[in-house]
């Protein structure tokens, strides 16, 4: 399994009126590292014919992150066979390493073209 991480640091719109991360901000952060991952690993042509779209999201909050506070964000692939794979986020506040989130997502390759569900090709799985 390869990981793919990167660093945030929480920003005010991050935060809700309890004064910490609101929970809409994991949910994007999910999204928005599955995807980095993708456009990072994947080929200019493969991104030209294939994408991912989302079939479920379970999400866990274990412990709240709080503005200015440096977040690792760490994603890998546990599993890609057919036409779907699942891929595992956890969000760790990054001085203390403490798992704040972890969140499972179920994706669906998809054919650019075709629009429909395409079988995840052994180059493609190789990448994660």
């Amino acid at each position: 399994m390869k990981t793919f991480t990167k660093i945030i640091t929480v920003t005010k719109k991050d935060i809700d009126d309890l004064n910490h991360v609101n929970n809409v901000r994991y949910v994007e952060w999910v999204n928005t590292i599955a995807k980095s991952h993708w456009l990072e690993k994947a080929s200019k042509k493969t991104v030209e014919h294939y994408f991912w779209v989302l079939l479920s999201h379970t999400i866990e909050y274990k412990k709240a992150a709080f503005l200015n506070e440096e977040l690792l964000l760490k994603t890998y692939v546990v599993q890609a066979e057919g036409i779907t794979s699942i891929r595992i986020v956890e969000i760790y506040n990054n001085s203390t390493q403490t798992l704040l989130v972890k969140s499972e997502t179920k994706w669906c390759f998809i054919n650019a073209q075709t629009q429909k569900p395409s079988r995840i090709t052994k180059e493609i799985s190789e990448l994660f």
